[in-house]
This record gives C-alpha cells, structure tokens and sequence, in this order.
C-alpha cells in the first residue's frame, strides 16, 4: 500500500513546485546572447550543445552551444533559429543526442522530442511522446524513453514504454513497454539496456534494468539491480554502468556494473552517483545525495578506471573549484582533449554556471553563465556524431 504520511515531503515539494511555478509571472524567452571564451583546439570535435532543463511550468528550457574553433558561447540558439515557436524550446529539455545531421532534444513536460538541424538548430520535426525522458541511437534509429504517464506522484502509474524511430523519415517504426518509470538507456553488444525507476510511486519503486534485442526489438529479460535507477553508461570494455538513486531515506544511492555479456550484476561501488561520463578508461562520478533525515546534501567527485574497475583517490576537479560549485549536475569529458565540463544547477531557479577545466594544466579554463539548470551535453564532430 502507499504510504503517502512517510513519503508526504516527496508529495509536497512536488505540489509546491508546481503552485510556485503557475504563480510566477510569465517570462519572455531569453534573447540570443554571445560572449567569446577562450578557443579550444578542433580535433574531430568541434563543440558542444548545452541543453538547459528549466524550470517546471515555464517554457524555459534553452539550448547554448560552445564553437571551440572561436571561442564562442551561445545562448538560446534554438528562440533564435526559430523564432515562431513561441513557447520556445519547451517544459524541461531532459536529454540531448546527434546522430547524423540532426540534433535531437527531449521535452519530458512538452511531450515531445523536437528534432533540429544540427549545425543550424532549425526545427526539421516534432516527435510526440508522452512523458518522454532520453535518447538512444543504434544503426539508424532513434530510441526514446517515456513514462507513458502524467507527472504526479501514485501507485497506478502505467509501465514506460521504448519507441523506436526511423532517422532518416523520423517515423515511428515499434514501441515496446518496459518498466515504470523508464529513465536512460545504454546500448552494448547489440542490446538496449534501460533504468527503470518507479520514481512516482515510491516507496514501491522498481528495481530492473530492461533488455531489448535490438535485432528482434523484444525484451529478453529484466535484470534485477537496485531500487530507482536512473543513469546507465556504457564502457569499452563491454561493462554497463548502473545508478541507483535509492530511497533518500535508509537505502543510499549507488553504482553498480553488468557484464554486457552474461547479463549478470558483477559490481556494486558502495558509491553514490548523481550523474557520470566515460571517456577512455575513466569514468567520471558527480556524488550528490540528499536525504530527508538531515535535510543535507552529501557531494563528492570520483573517478573509476575502467579496467581495474578500481576507485581513485583523487577527486577529477580540485578542491578551489569544488568549494566554488553549489549544485553540480551536468557532466561531460571531451574524448579527446579529456577537458571536463561540469555544470551548477545553483538555486535552480536562476540561471546557472558551466565550468571547463583542463585536467593536464590543472587549470579552470573559464567559466560561463548559461540558462537555469544547465543539464545535457551532446559534442559535435565533423562527421556530426554523438560522443
């Protein structure tokens, strides 16, 4: 049965949320803003998408992009390349990918993936999807996950589903349900694999990892893992990467790996894990756990080598940019310079920061204010593909 007097500060920071934000006066999209940062050496990566989550209600979700041949950082490049969507981008941007010539953005509260030209961000497409959370590519198609489901919390919600899309058409080729609550996807030796979490309905939340035969798109198992997943890598050494969010009450948040292979849960890190990247051999872990019996947060920044799958010491930004981070959220390393690019949701109501620092100089390259709640990264190639 739920239990909604345990879980009543989940329900009210939930209501609230949405009552301050249907109170707030109407704000107009951000205008297009420029400001020159310091140029970054062009390998086969040539930039960056930022997508800005925004806040819930208000049709604030925003894309920046960082050219690294100029030095220059963008803001709200979609209001610009179109300007008659006049909600802007949309309700909370929860995900980003390219793959081709297109750049793929989720709206979880607009239901709907927009679909733009990568290099002018110009609308090509809308893909609807109800309650739509990440993105996915595999040999041509786009897969996307969606709760199936209105954004409250309650134990009749439906099970999520995976649709599968035609890249080049942008046709909805097959959906397949999954799990409750399905969050992000990895895709290793020819499998999709997805976190589901349950996360409207806790304390019964779900606690497997769905896995679909790309080939047959079938599900052919549920591997059980840990209580509210979330986050999923995949390494290059065929190992997935999973996050448990726990409970946030007596279950912690956690880390735990599956061998693409057999399919079978081989370690757990006694880690907690907010978000990740992989690059190389490393594996990049923000720690930023809240529990409701302190009221306190609980960060660190850890890095795993992916070989020995053993935990470093260090963490991977030093301590003078820790101490200037008050939310950490978004996560990416360019696969080939190794900078790390580390976003702060700070009050999550104003705009936030991005911070870029150079792991072989030890040094921050700058810092940069971007739109609220600065999440998901997609680098662009010369060949316009997802990294």
């Amino acid at each position: 049965m739920f239990d909604m007097k345990k879980y009543k500060w989940l329900y009210l920071a939930l209501v609230i949320g949405l009552i301050l934000s249907s109170c707030r006066e109407e704000e107009s999209i951000a205008p297009p803003e420029k400001e020159e940062l310091p140029q970054q050496e062009v390998s086969y990566i040539e930039g960056f998408y930022l997508l800005n989550e925004g806040n819930m209600n208000m049709n604030k979700a925003s894309l920046d992009y960082y050219d690294y041949a100029s030095g220059v950082y963008s803001r709200n490049v979609y209001g610009a390349a179109n300007p008659f969507a006049t909600l802007g981008l949309g309700d909370v941007g929860n995900d980003i990918g390219v793959y081709g010539d297109k750049l793929y953005a989720v709206i979880n509260c607009s239901n709907k993936v927009e679909v733009m030209d990568v290099a002018t961000t110009e609308r090509i497409q809308v893909l609807d999807s109800k309650n739509c959370r990440y993105v996915a590519f595999a040999n041509g198609y786009a897969y996307i996950s969606a709760y199936d489901g209105e954004v409250s919390l309650g134990p009749d919600k439906p099970n999520g589903f995976i649709a599968k899309y035609d890249t080049t058409h942008l046709e909805l080729v097959d959906q397949i349900e999954v799990g409750r609550q399905p969050e992000e996807m990895a895709i290793s030796n020819g499998k999709l694999y997805i976190a589901n979490s349950g996360g409207y309905s806790p304390p019964h939340y779900e606690n497997t990892i769905s896995v679909i035969d790309l080939d047959s798109f079938q599900k052919i198992r549920d591997i059980h893992v840990a209580i509210n997943l979330h986050r999923v890598r995949a390494d290059g050494h065929g190992n997935i990467y999973v996050s448990s969010r726990g409970d946030y009450y007596d279950i912690p948040s956690d880390l735990y790996i599956i061998d693409a292979e057999t399919d079978a849960v081989t370690h757990e890190f006694d880690l907690s894990c907010a978000n990740l990247d992989i690059q190389g051999d490393t594996a990049y872990v923000i720690g930023s756990e809240f529990s409701y019996y302190t009221g306190q947060w609980t960060t660190h920044y850890s890095m795993i080598n992916t070989q020995t799958k053993e935990v470093l010491a260090e963490p991977f930004i030093p301590h003078e940019l820790i101490e200037k981070i008050k939310t950490p959220y978004g996560v990416a390393v360019d696969p080939v310079s190794k900078n790390i690019y580390i976003t702060d949701a700070g009050d999550y109501v104003s705009p936030g920061r991005l911070y870029a620092y150079n792991p072989t100089s030890d040094s921050l390259l700058f810092e940069q204010v971007t739109g609220d709640i600065p999440a998901h990264f997609a680098f662009v190639s010369k060949k316009n593909t997802k990294f």
